[in-house]
């Protein structure tokens, strides 16, 4: 198997992630019907590096030097604030109290309200000129 290599000291991972979660995650997709071994390894190895780069990266930018510990807070920053990393915004999202959330639901809730007789206002004025113009022809 190419994940590993025979030393003399013994035997040395050349990848630290599992091949055979890697190949279900591959296979998962419907246009993959069949998977190279050196590409199987390749996204292995391009995953994990993409994982270190990512963890040093926060760690650094973070506060992870401070309290000598990577956070999830410095993740989800770093997904937020670095232009390279804001595709995983959406999955690494900072972390907020649920009554936070809930005073979110309520605000979004009530604006939407709002949001929606306005619509309303604005179709019946529509409607209201339509008619006008059908009785002044």
């Amino acid at each position: 198997m190419a994940a590993r290599l025979s030393g003399g000291g013994g035997e040395h991972r050349l990848v630290s992630l599992p091949l055979s979660r890697i190949r279900v995650i591959m296979k998962s997709s419907p246009e993959v019907s069949s998977i190279n071994q050196d590409a199987l390894f390749l996204t292995a190895k391009a995953t994990e590096l993409f994982v270190q780069y990512l963890a040093s990266y926060s760690y650094k930018h973070g506060r992870g030097k401070e309290k000598n510990a990577l956070t999830y807070s410095d993740l989800s920053h770093t997904a937020e604030e670095c232009e390279t990393f804001q595709f995983l915004a959406d999955i690494l999202p900072k972390k907020i109290l649920a009554s936070k959330y809930l005073k979110m639901l309520e605000k979004e809730k009530r604006d939407g309200e709002v949001g929606e007789g306005e619509e309303e206002d604005e179709e019946e004025d529509d409607e209201d000129e339509a008619v006008g113009e059908d009785v002044g022809s």
